[in-house]
């Protein structure tokens, strides 16, 4: 077991072993990625709705170090004719890009360590596949496939967190969309990786790495293809924990039904469910996971009349917002719709949730 490789499925067992919604179903539509031009995937969802969840769920499936198989006994996956095909089959690669945000942030240089030691976790669990001179961590992976031939499955948790951390244009940035681009747009990365799969925040497009990952299949809140009911909880599932837990679920409809993802026509947040139906009571938990003070500032310049939005909302009504082609972050706005500032008629989940909530 290593830092970044072959972790084994203890944090996958530590998940099972609460409450747990079955979402292994997930597991079957990155199978039918894996080794097609759309093994790239980049998953992106709000805070708290199980994206680490899914990612250590991922490492204890394809994991070759450990034995997963009475894990996945009984859940959805097991019954999935991909099931034995993959399981326990490749080495895996995990980076949560978080942690390299607490140990160096502010440092330009994050992207030389983040190479480095993955690499050096790598090099110790191949003793005898040497590295040689001038070796990057995709050149090395390269040697090991070609030694092996066996391919990884790498998995990256909060991509865009150093996205978030330097500004476009930073020496760090910059070095980041170079490292992205080397380890994952060169014509090798396919004879490196049988499939990617990245966690984040935001979208691909919502930052300069767009040119650097234009191969990477996005599946978004705003389009999850095949995995709209794994983005969150559906409302069978929130009745199954109700009845469960002596909860009453009409409160937690009333509540925490405030997402249409995909052709779910009713998601809820997961964080939010599981402390309800622990505690028996509703209360607002999302909104005490980030801090407000993050946003505020945003709100009180009223850009686009944001804040004239977000008090119309509170007080039931909707407001229009086209998130196809929504640019704004946190650290740049643009326009309150798409690129051209006009109000549409589409309505964002996010925006449907707030104005419910």
């Amino acid at each position: 077991m290593g830092i970044f490789i072959n972790r084994g499925n203890a944090d996958f067992q530590r998940i099972l072993n609460g409450e747990y919604v079955d979402k292994t179903g997930l597991i079957a539509v990155v199978n039918r990625t894996l080794f097609t031009e759309q093994s790239m995937s980049c998953v992106t969802r709000c805070r708290r709705f199980g994206k680490s969840m899914a990612a250590r769920m991922l490492c204890a499936y394809y994991d070759d170090s450990c034995d997963s198989r009475s894990l996945f006994a009984g859940l959805e996956i097991e019954r999935d004719a991909s099931f034995e095909k993959h399981l326990n089959k490749y080495p895996v690669l995990y980076v949560d890009m978080t942690d390299f945000i607490t140990r160096f942030k502010g440092d330009d240089n994050i992207v030389t360590y983040i190479d480095l030691e993955v690499r050096t976790d790598v090099q110790t669990a191949f003793p005898d596949i040497p590295g040689e001179e001038g070796d990057d961590l995709m050149k090395y992976l390269l040697r090991v496939v070609q030694k092996t031939d066996r391919p990884f499955v790498f998995i990256i948790d909060e991509w865009d967190a150093i996205c978030r951390e330097f500004p476009s244009g930073s020496k760090g940035m910059d070095s980041y969309v170079n490292w992205l681009r080397r380890m994952f747009k060169s014509v090798t990365a396919n004879n490196a990786f049988a499939g990617v799969y990245m966690t984040g925040i935001l979208p691909i497009k919502k930052y300069d790495t767009q040119s650097a990952l234009n191969n990477f299949r996005e599946y978004s809140m705003v389009s999850p293809r095949k995995m709209s009911r794994y983005f969150g909880f559906t409302k069978d599932e929130v009745r199954m924990l109700s009845e469960r837990h002596g909860t009453d679920f009409d409160e937690l409809v009333a509540w925490y039904d405030g997402y249409q993802i995909g052709d779910e026509p009713s998601m809820f947040n997961p964080n939010s469910v599981m402390q309800a139906v622990e505690i028996g009571r509703c209360r607002s938990f999302w909104s005490g996971t980030s801090s407000f003070n993050i946003v505020s500032g945003y709100i009180d310049m009223n850009f686009e009349g944001l804040k004239d939005d977000i008090v119309s909302m509170l007080a039931g009504n909707r407001c229009g917002v086209d998130p196809t082609g929504f640019q704004n972050d946190l650290k740049e706005v643009h326009s309150r719709a798409a690129t051209t500032g006009a109000r549409t008629s589409v309505t964002s989940p996010t925006m449907r949730w707030r104005a419910r909530w």
